[in-house]
């Protein structure tokens, strides 16, 4: 059954489109993933789909008593209510048959009733339905689970009786996810939902939607949130919607092939349009030719002609060379407290150990420290205790999530202009187009840029200082994924040193060679990405966990190279997805197979018809996909044996 469909929708601006003859469908129970880059419209569509606006073209329908929940972009909840009423509003069918239910245990309770009565009974009747029925709506559950969402997202009930407009921005965009969640709409819309959420939250919510038991439709930049949530993929790229099934790895996968496969047909076609073409010149003058080469012009004529695959290939293009070789040791901190006062620090018996050319990325809850950390190393806040020693040659190159390096009142091109001024302009010019800004955008002041506009131009200054040691806080926010995976290749790519704190795990997984958890009693040390740490914490015991690890951790994994490592965890991770592809495959083939024995089905040609087709195709695709595990297994069998990594 299907909860949405939206049929060939357009949306223009003037004469501008933005998109047109977007089509999709929404099943019930399904997990839909809606990418594309920043500006392809894939906010303005979930708007429509919500009802806020119009589609210039086309229709959006939902199912019959379909309910639909949307939460934009960082939208807070507004509200004059404590968290813990604002939240008992959801429920306010169970609370009023819970109202009910004590009137009636009073009525039926009262001593001097007449149990005879009619009314008595009708009394008895009524409790035992309504019991029923709040039983069936959750009802001795539902403070629960208001209490369950909320701790997830780090409100304990000493919060429950605050105010909601007491709350942060971030934690009212929190409360509003919260709510929806608990409203449990049969549609739930979300767009960027992963924003302000620490990792163990996000951990949290990818196993409560992935147990939604409605639909959900999200956009999202996050890679590793789609790859563990939603097994269908929309890609709202050119004015066009793509579909694919399949996580968002699937998706990767399925496009490039698509692309390569229209590319080969388009460049048959065009070889056989140049030879007619060639014929048709060659012949078309000479008269025992003519009527054969008027026959080719025909057949040209006639030629339903391809066009060549189109993708926006507009990315940006970074660069971070830096200017000198540090010293080996780049940072070394040792039992660091970071806080506002001694007294209430908010952390303590920090240990770092960073190595030249490694990269390491820190994680840990939302509030625990880890940006004043990064601002403690810098000295822009004074340690409360415990030493910090940058190594010899170093130099930091800084990324502030906040940008408060750039300065409102300026201009695109004088904000780069004005730390360079012996660049010419010209000079400026390419480097900004690079990041995309170009034509007229360099000269609009930075208070008018978007987050990502923002965030695009601190890369630029922060490639341009040309640093041995970067330091980075939140790098990935409000980036799109295609910027997401050219800073990826740059930080790959850099031969200097990294330091960041981020929530995307996709981006650790990336880049990373090391993680450190940071929490209020210290540091931990893990050798390898995020997954590596997922694995090591999977596999140590309790007094495991509570132990501080050795900074002999890092100098470990310098004697391994951070290449070599990487290489290997991403072509293991290429098999892994292509063995989960083929036993979904297999689970559809035999479902298909089954469904065609069946004896309802024998007499039915034009069902074991359509089920034949649909077999035959599984089983090309079945067939391709475990070419591509054969190879991939090859290619990783290969690489282990070249550099030991069993």
């Amino acid at each position: 059954m299907y909860v949405l469909q939206v049929q060939a929708v357009a949306r223009r601006f003037g004469a501008d489109t933005l998109f047109e003859n977007v089509s999709m469908t929404v099943e019930d129970h399904a997990r839909v993933g809606l990418v594309g880059r920043n500006g392809a419209g894939k906010s303005t569509l979930l708007k429509m789909i919500a009802g806020l606006n119009e589609p210039d073209a086309g229709t959006i329908s939902t199912g019959k008593a379909v309910t639909v929940g949307y939460l934009p972009q960082d939208a807070g909840l507004t509200s004059n209510n404590t968290v813990w009423n604002e939240m008992l509003t959801v429920f306010s069918l169970q609370r009023q048959q819970e109202h009910r239910l004590h009137e009636l245990e009073a009525l039926i309770a009262d001593p001097t009733a007449d149990h005879q009565s009619t009314t008595y009974h009708r009394y008895l009747s009524e409790y035992d339905q309504l019991q029923q029925n709040f039983s069936d709506h959750n009802g001795y559950g539902y403070q629960a689970l208001i209490r369950g969402v909320l701790h997830a997202f780090h409100f304990d009930e000493d919060t429950y009786d605050r105010n909601v407009t007491q709350f942060s921005g971030g934690q009212k965009t929190q409360l509003a996810l919260a709510k929806y969640l608990l409203q449990q709409p049969d549609l739930l819309i979300l767009d960027e939902p992963t924003n302000h959420l620490d990792i163990q939250t996000l951990s949290w919510l990818e196993d409560y939607l992935k147990g939604y038991p409605g639909a959900v439709l999200i956009v999202s930049h996050d890679r590793y949130f789609l790859d563990h949530v939603v097994t269908t993929i929309y890609d709202m790229n050119q004015g066009t919607l793509t579909h694919y099934k399949g996580n968002y790895s699937a998706y990767l996968q399925q496009k490039a092939a698509r692309i390569k496969t229209q590319q080969r047909a388009f460049d048959k076609q065009q070889a056989q349009i140049s030879a007619l073409e060639d014929f048709v010149n060659k012949n078309i003058v000479r008269a025992s030719t003519t009527k054969r080469a008027q026959a080719r012009r025909k057949q040209l004529a006639k030629m339903d002609r391809l066009e060549a695959p189109k993708d926006d290939d507009r990315s940006i293009r970074i660069r971070f060379q830096p200017e000198h070789d540090s010293g080996k040791e780049v940072l070394k901190v040792a039992d660091l407290q970071i806080g506002y006062t001694a007294e209430m620090p908010l952390a303590n018996h920090i240990d770092l150990n960073v190595i030249k050319q490694h990269a390491v990325g820190i994680v840990g809850p939302n509030g625990v420290g880890k940006s004043t950390l990064l601002k403690t190393i810098l000295s822009q806040r004074p340690a409360l205790a415990g030493t910090i020693k940058i190594g010899a040659n170093v130099t930091i190159g800084y990324y502030d999530q906040e940008q408060a390096v750039l300065h409102d009142e300026k201009t695109v091109l004088n904000e780069i202009w004005d730390d360079h001024p012996t660049m010419a302009e010209r000079e400026i010019r390419t480097l900004l187009g690079s990041f995309l800004f170009t034509g007229d955008d360099v000269a609009k002041p930075v208070s008018a840029l978007s987050g990502g506009e923002r965030a695009r131009l601190s890369l630029t200054k922060l490639s341009l200082d040309h640093d041995n040691f970067l330091i980075l806080d939140e790098p990935t926010n409000h980036l799109d994924i295609d910027s997401r995976e050219v800073l990826e290749e740059a930080l790959n790519e850099f031969m200097g040193t990294v330091l960041f704190v981020s929530h995307d795990r996709y981006f650790i997984n990336q880049v990373a060679t090391e993680v450190v958890e940071l929490s209020a009693s210290g540091t931990r040390w893990f050798e390898g990405d995020y997954d590596d740490y997922q694995a090591a914490l999977s596999q140590q015991t309790p007094s495991e966990l509570n132990q501080q690890p050795t900074t002999n951790a890092a100098n470990t994994a310098y004697q391994a190279s951070k290449a070599d490592l990487r290489e290997q965890r991403k072509h293991q991770r290429l098999v892994d997805t292509l063995e989960e592809q083929i036993d979904q495959l297999d689970a559809e083939i035999r479902q298909v197979t089954t469904t065609m024995q069946a004896p309802e089905n024998a007499a039915d040609i034009g069902k074991l018809t359509d089920l034949q087709h649909k077999l035959d195709a599984l089983n090309q695709e079945n067939e391709t996909i475990e070419q591509q595990w054969t190879v991939a297994s090859e290619t990783l069998e290969q690489f282990n044996q070249n550099h030991h990594l069993d």
